[in-house]
């Protein structure tokens, strides 16, 4: 007869309830990760709204702003040479139908005379231009304004083979463009009145066959944006040709499609560089970009999308710190976490309206520092909270939120701390036995 043996049981500790009590740790689990995932989705769809909002309000005011500055103190401003041209009358000859006596339609040719427009060739242009830069700020945008100091020497050589009755018109820009201390003298130092009329300012003189004659036109004016010089209409000839830029600032930029300066250098504070061709066929114009200043909408709104990764990295650090030091933090905990962080972007986006950049950020920062340390000092002490968790803030928060003021290395940056935690986290919890400090803050 074979003898069965009977099952054992055993307390609590024992062997036979341990995978049940394993399971009922796993699953205990489970359900804190899930809460603080859907915390963390909740926190990231509220960003989503908020970093829309910002982004609505920005382009909802950046047309008007923009029609705003311009009409302040102009549109981007391009200018083009002077144009030296006659009135030549010519043989036209065209085909046409008529009826003869009959009715019957006959066609025929008949010559007519018409006035056509002939340019006489610019011989050489010695241009000096001095750009003076000014931010100006309206609503959340920044806009770089700049005041234009320009001096031109114009040559026309009369090559027609006879004597001429010229009409010079110099391009006035865009309607909106103002013209301080506009004139025109020829080159005997004399004065001239020109007529202003249709966005042109236009001067009349007689060439004899054969002669060049140059005049200087000089004015003030201001733009926005950016500054260019279109050397000619379409692609056509520059002859003896050298523009001089001085600007105050040292960040200069060039558009796409536009050519570079034969030489430049940085001078103090400023920037000067020259463009000088002898003879060119081209039709790209000479341009120049100013330098921007952060925008408090857009930085605001990237700031505010890149929110969840931030919230994530603390979120991560934060439970693997507690959990390697045996503290336990309530789901609901982390729920206050994720809203003292969004207090920061939200008091952020809407400082940004009433002072500056710096000021906006610090005061912000400081304000979901002290929720987040006040608060967490009641379950996890003084030390932890001070140590740890603000620390863990002070990085994800307040220090990837600022690469975003790092034009162009904000991914870079952020790669490097995120690298840099996996580093510090491995390190730090290597030696941890998970499954005894799991146990312990379960039951605490």
């Amino acid at each position: 007869m074979t003898r069965r043996a009977c099952p054992r049981r055993h307390g609590p500790s024992g062997h036979a309830e341990l995978p049940l009590a394993r399971r009922l740790l796993l699953a205990a689990r489970m359900r804190r990760l899930l809460a603080i995932g859907f915390i963390w989705f909740g926190c990231a769809v509220a960003w989503l709204i908020l970093g829309s909002t910002i982004l609505v309000r920005t382009g909802d005011s950046s047309a008007a702003l923009m029609d705003e500055v311009h009409g302040l103190w102009g549109p981007p401003m391009q200018q083009a040479p002077p144009r030296a041209l006659f009135t030549e009358t010519r043989k036209h000859r065209e085909r046409v139908t008529v009826t003869d006596p009959q009715g019957r339609p006959t066609q025929t040719d008949v010559e007519r005379d018409e006035q056509v427009d002939v340019d006489i060739p610019l011989d050489g242009s010695d241009i000096d231009v001095k750009l003076a830069l000014a931010h100006r700020q309206k609503g959340l945008l920044w806009f770089a304004t700049y005041g234009v100091d320009f001096r031109a020497r114009y040559a026309f050589v009369n090559d027609s083979g006879a004597d001429r009755t010229v009409s010079v018109r110099f391009p006035l820009g865009a309607e909106q463009a103002v013209y301080d201390g506009f004139e025109v003298r020829a080159d005997d130092g004399t004065r001239l009145e020109p007529r202003i009329a249709g966005g042109l300012a236009e001067w009349r003189a007689i060439f004899r066959a054969g002669e060049k004659r140059t005049w200087t036109v000089a004015y003030r004016s201001r733009g926005t944006e950016r500054w260019g010089y279109q050397l000619t209409a379409g692609t056509g000839q520059v002859r003896a040709f050298r523009l001089g830029v001085d600007a105050d600032f040292g960040a200069v930029d060039f558009p796409a499609g536009t050519l570079s300066p034969s030489s430049h250098r940085r001078q103090g504070g400023g920037w000067h560089g020259e463009w000088k061709f002898s003879s060119l066929v081209a039709s790209q114009p000479i341009g120049l970009t100013l330098p921007q200043r952060l925008n408090p909408g857009p930085l605001a709104s990237k700031i505010t999308f890149f929110a969840p990764v931030g919230l994530l990295f603390f979120f991560f650090v934060v439970a693997v710190l507690a959990a390697a030091g045996k503290r336990r933090i309530h789901p609901l905990n982390y729920f206050f976490f994720g809203c003292a962080f969004f207090a920061f972007h939200l008091l952020f986006a809407y400082l940004v309206d009433h002072v500056s950049l710096a000021p906006a950020f610090a005061v912000a920062s400081l304000v979901s520092l002290a929720l987040v340390v006040s608060y967490a000092r009641l379950f996890v002490g003084w030390r932890f909270a001070l140590r740890e968790m603000a620390l863990a803030q002070l990085v994800y928060l307040v220090l990837f939120s600022f690469t975003f003021f790092w034009t162009g290395f904000t991914g870079l940056a952020i790669t490097i701390g995120a690298i840099l935690t996996l580093f510090v986290m491995m390190q730090f919890t290597g030696r941890v036995k998970w499954d005894d400090a799991a146990v312990v803050v379960e039951k605490v």
